[in-house]
């Protein structure tokens, strides 16, 4: 039998309908991969993140819309890309919706959405306070830093699995093989350790019992029909573990000072902007140095207020919040809401890209952007 060489475009062209088989995601497989990219748990108990519109199952995503606002407008170019899923990083639908009309632009939205099998999905602060996230990019634009959050975030669980831990000595009288096994037949508690200890000369067993708030109750009771063992009970409350470079807002510090001039050029070409808003400080001028400066994007005022710094940096502050930072010598630079964070979704495009394995088409909106301008 004589093989016959298949010409080269034709092997391409094969390549091709092999990739654009390969190239899409079920919507619940993409949805739970972007909650391993950003734990959901990590947002404001406020926020309304995560999936917020779902078409019908089964749904297949070949691309991915990436905006900071869906607007009607963007609604219109997501349309016009094809886009299977929106990744708004503001959720459209914060306040609880009675009705779905055609009445207002926010309940246009979701009906569009479900007309044309377009999901929604929304981040916003799980991605504020992620390492990788869009306070990490906002810090960028100052130059080399060393930065921490400013509010650190903790993890969702404790890792004994209870919020207290109860412990106490017991004497070879005290008769642990009757009130160990009642402890471990108390619901929610999840761990109990002993180990041999020497109290003033005397044998002794440290018992240790981790417990939920709702066993603790019943712990303590069951340990008060001992009164020599209720004495010798301490309860200690147990704190869930900090996340590395993990929480809302950063609080950076220069590795070279800057002037306030130099950081405001900074800010201004990291974010784009011809032209930002600055107070300056209580006896500080444009050359005054800066060494440390808390951020937060978007609205940062509850983030940043209190915070001991020499610059502010931030979407919008209450005037009554500028006034108060400046009073204390903190000049502050504001860049209007959305501009502190729009700029992340071209990082996030390839951040996401590498993350799906280039399994789906990821674009950024060109049609998004602040409403409000300097005229």
């Amino acid at each position: 039998m004589q093989l016959k060489r298949i010409p080269r475009q034709f092997l391409h062209v094969r390549s091709l309908i092999n990739l654009t088989v390969r190239s899409f995601m079920d919507l619940k497989v993409l949805v739970s991969s972007l909650n391993d990219f950003a734990s959901l748990s990590l947002a404001e108990s406020w926020d309304n993140v995560g999936l917020l519109v779902e078409p019908s199952p089964p749904h297949s995503v070949r691309t991915l819309f990436l905006t900071n606002d869906l607007t009607e407008e963007v609604m219109e170019e997501a349309l016009q890309k094809k886009a299977d899923l929106i990744l708004s990083y503001h959720p459209p639908i914060f306040q609880p919706l009675k009705r779905i009309t055609w009445k207002t632009w926010k309940e246009r939205l979701v009906i569009r959405a479900l007309e044309n099998r377009i999901g929604i999905y929304s981040p916003h602060t799980a991605y504020d306070a992620v390492p990788h996230g869009v306070n990490n990019w906002l810090a960028k634009g100052l130059g080399t830093c060393s930065s921490a959050p400013l509010q650190p975030a903790t993890a969702s669980s404790y890792p004994t699995g209870g919020s207290f831990r109860v412990e106490f000595s017991a004497c070879p009288d005290d008769n642990l093989d009757t009130i160990l096994p009642t402890l471990r037949g108390v619901p929610e508690v999840s761990l109990i350790t002993t180990v041999p200890a020497r109290v003033e000369g005397e044998e002794q067993t440290r018992v240790s019992v981790n417990c939920t708030q709702q066993a603790l109750l019943q712990v303590v009771a069951l340990l008060s029909q001992k009164s020599l063992l209720y004495q010798k009970t301490e309860i200690i409350s147990l704190q869930k573990p900090l996340l590395e470079d993990t929480g809302m807002g950063r609080l950076c510090a220069l590795k070279e000072p800057a002037s306030i001039s130099v950081l405001v050029e900074r800010v201004k070409s990291h974010l784009r902007l011809s032209h930002i808003r600055l107070a300056l400080g209580a006896g500080k001028s444009l050359e005054s140095q800066v060494k440390v400066v808390a951020l937060c994007a978007g609205s940062g005022s509850s983030v940043l207020k209190g915070t001991e710094s020499d610059l502010y940096l931030t979407g919008e502050m209450s005037h009554h919040d500028v006034l108060d930072a400046v009073s204390k010598g903190i000049s502050v630079i504001l860049c209007e809401h959305s501009n502190t964070e729009r700029g992340f979704l071209l990082e996030l495009q390839k951040e996401l890209t590498s993350h799906f394995q280039n399994k789906i088409c990821i674009v950024v909106s060109e049609r998004d952007r602040d409403p409000l301008q300097v005229v």
